[in-house]
Parts: structure tokens; sequence; C-alpha cells
């Protein structure tokens, strides 16, 4: 049984959301359109949040969803303005943060990814502080805010929850992405523990799986990079969790009462020969390009612990499963 059918299962079977309303902010994101997608399939009333809701790309995918005409309604809202999700969040349960830039090469790092991150982290904490109906705020982190340390991790490090990326080494090494998850996460924590406010983050890896929006998102586009014969970060190891596993753990945050702090989801680490082999079994019409430069690669290699993730229920994906499922994607909405 494929991911998808467990997920229609799902519509039949759990229907905790009954009678609850919850706000998902950039709701026409890769993750957020499947935690929109999974809320709706579990009963819930879903006001998403999206930059312009007159923009059929942002909206067209997320009202086509099962459920959407009766549950689903969308709000614009800007990260970077005030008082901008007050209207979104008001009335529900609970909120899912997860608007926020995803992007590796910038010329302005303060204007195009710290200030929407950590601005718009607080604005939407904000709002939830002011809505007395809220109980719990998943914030959607990033293992970007766990990984970047000095000295580098090496393959006797077991990551966990516990660790965070050191924002002057990120500075230092000019990772602007990193920087600004870590920096809007640790902003998150000091606010919620300041203000009286249960919440709970997520955070994964490069993500890949089955595309609900029409566009290309950073961490589908490495997959593509790949097929391509490029190796986007020059790196010898990959690690990619699916993102209907992502989506769940979301949720399974917020329905499980006992979800504390941080939950790491990631895949287990591959190298990019292994990547390729697996893609070329799958689809072997599909021309792979070849690599260059492959003694330069990056070796950097560690240990992932997901076990609390684990006990919230979620259970992983195979790669291939998400590698096969990826690309059919992209085929299907001519992205490759």
């Amino acid at each position: 049984m494929n991911k998808l059918s467990l997920h229609s299962k799902t519509k039949k079977r759990e229907m905790n959301g009954q009678g609850k309303v919850v706000c998902v902010t950039g709701a026409s994101g890769y993750i957020a359109s499947w935690i929109v997608k999974l809320l709706l399939l579990r009963g819930y009333t879903v006001k998403g949040t999206v930059r312009d809701p007159t923009d059929p790309k942002q909206t067209e995918h997320l009202l086509a969803l099962d459920g959407a005409k009766e549950s689903l309604k969308l709000f614009q809202a800007d990260l970077l303005e005030e008082c901008s999700f007050d209207q979104a969040i008001e009335g529900c349960d609970a909120v899912f943060h997860t608007a926020s830039p995803v992007k590796f090469t910038v010329t302005d790092p303060q204007t195009e990814l710290i200030d929407p991150a950590l601005k718009g982290t607080i604005n939407v904490l904000n709002a939830c502080k002011n809505a007395d109906s809220v109980k719990r705020v998943i914030v959607t982190s990033s293992t970007a805010a766990v990984l970047v340390r000095e000295p580098p991790l090496g393959p006797n490090d077991v990551v966990d929850e516990t660790f965070f990326s050191d924002p002057t080494t990120c500075m230092e090494t000019k990772f602007w992405y990193p920087l600004s998850k870590t920096l809007a996460e640790n902003a998150a924590w000091k606010f919620a523990k300041g203000n009286g406010i249960d919440m709970v983050a997520v955070n994964p890896g490069f993500t890949i799986g089955p595309l609900l929006q029409p566009i290309l998102n950073f961490s589908v586009e490495i997959i593509v990079d790949i097929l391509n014969g490029k190796n986007p970060f020059n790196s010898r190891y990959y690690r990619f969790v699916d993102v209907r596993d992502v989506a769940l753990a979301h949720i399974k945050a917020l329905e499980t009462p006992s979800a504390n702090g941080r939950y790491i989801i990631d895949g287990p680490s591959m190298t990019i020969d292994d990547i390729k082999e697996i893609l070329r079994e799958l689809f072997p019409d599909l021309c792979l390009a070849d690599m260059n430069g492959d003694s330069e690669m990056n070796e950097m290699n560690y240990k992932v612990c997901v076990e609390k993730v684990k006990n919230l229920g979620v259970e992983f994906t195979p790669l291939k499963s998400s590698l096969r499922d990826t690309v059919i994607s992209l085929q299907e909405k001519c992205l490759i």
C-alpha cells in the first residue's frame, strides 16, 4: 500500500479535528500544503494565510483539496506586517507557523531571509498571544537550525534535539538560511516562554516527495539537479525525509498532548552515488547526466537520532518510495 492510499484511509479512520479550527501560515508552501491536506482529511477547519490570495499559483492547489470547499478559508498576510495574521488566527484552537523564505543564494540576507523569518515569527506569535483561543503553536524550523557548529559535525556525532546551530558560525561561513532559521527559532522559544505559549518546533531536513503546489520548491529542486548531473551542495552524503511524514509529524505534535520541545525529522545518510543508482533503477528511461568533480566532494557525515519523532507515531517512508513519488510528481507537473 502506498503512502497516499494510507492517507486516504486516514480520512475514514481518524477525524481528530472534528469541530476544531486551526491556522496554517504560508499555506501555499510545499510542506504547508501537505499539512493543510492532512488537516482537512482529519476533519479540521483550516484558515490558511498566503501572500496573495489572487495568485492562482498560491491558491488553486489548496482550493482543489478534498474538503477545501467546506473547510478551508484563505487570508492575505505578510510576514513583515504587524497584526497581519490577527484575523486568520482569531478563534483558532492551534496555529502551524510554516511561513518563512527558503533560499540558499541571496544578495541581501537581512532583507531576503532574516527579517521575514525573525520578524514574521514574532508577528505570528504575537497574534497567538492575543488570541485567547490558541492552545498550542507548532513552528516549522529546520535541521539548518541544528547542524551548523564549530567544530563541524563528524561521523561519530549523534545529533539530537539538544543541538542548536551557532549563529556566529553561520555568519562567519555566510550560511544565511541556517542563520535565519536559528535566529527565528531561538526568538520563538524566548517569546513562547516569556508569554506562556505552549509551543512545539519541528525540525525537518531536506524534504522530498510529491508536490501539491504547481511550482518547484527548493528542496525538491535538489532532486532535479541530481537528475541533471549536478551536485548542488557538492556533498558526498545527503539525507532526505518525505514531505508526507513531515506534515504528519506537525499534526501529531498538535494531537499528542504530551508533545513538547523540538522534533528532528530527517532521513538516513545516503551517498550521492546510491541516490543516483536508485533513480536509475526506478526510471531506466530517464537519462541521468554524469557528474563532474567527485574527488572534490564534501565528506561531512554524522548520525541523527529520530526516536523522539517516532514516539509521536510517525513511520518513515522508505527513500526509494519518496524518490519514486517525487519524480512521478515532477513529470506530471512538467517540471522535468
